[in-house]
């Protein structure tokens, strides 16, 4: 049998001119790309486990594989970012890792092959991205309690400032006339 590393339409590009779909057919298949016949069913139940991950359509071979491996980085990522304070973290940032998150987790149980890796490692990048869109938010609502907390401060300090001005005033004034 041989290797089905690498391209298929480089495997197959005597082909493609002749037939449209044949390089995305395996030589010698009789269905698409994805399709089990009766024979090679019959040769997976055969195989070990490691010869059906490998030759599996999500294996290792593939990028279906591939891409939840090292999307697990952005997921590592984030979550060291739990240890940096909110202040320091971008919204717009943890809010497309939490948005891409969600749309991908789905898209990735719908499309064929389904690849649950992927959606695993989507799952956890849409909550690494709630937890860290949350800690902003409430940093956020933190700062405008202080802040308006510290407007109304300065709106008493400025009060009590004018009433002693306006005492003094109506101190000198007073004086003033008495005199």
């Amino acid at each position: 049998m041989s290797s089905r590393v690498g391209f298929r339409f480089f495997n197959n590009a005597r082909f493609a001119f002749r037939n449209a779909s044949a390089p995305f057919r395996r030589p010698g298949a009789q269905g698409w790309r994805f399709q089990s016949s009766e024979a090679g069913a019959g040769a997976a139940e055969q195989q070990s486990t490691f010869q059906r991950l490998w030759n599996s359509p999500v294996g290792v071979k593939t990028v279906h594989f591939w891409a939840p491996v090292m999307k697990w980085a952005l997921v590592i990522a984030g979550i060291s970012d739990f240890n940096r304070p909110a202040e320091k973290l971008s919204l717009t940032q943890n809010a497309a890792l939490m948005g891409t998150g969600a749309i991908w987790t789905r898209w990735c149980l719908i499309i064929k092959p389904r690849n649950v890796l992927l959606a695993a490692v989507n799952f956890f990048l849409g909550c690494v991205g709630v937890v860290q869109v949350s800690r902003i938010y409430m940093w956020r609502q933190s700062q405008e309690g202080s802040a308006i907390e510290a407007v109304k401060d300065m709106e008493k300090d400025v009060a009590d400032s004018a009433k002693a001005v306006a005492n003094k005033a109506e101190g000198a004034v007073k004086a003033e006339k008495s005199s």
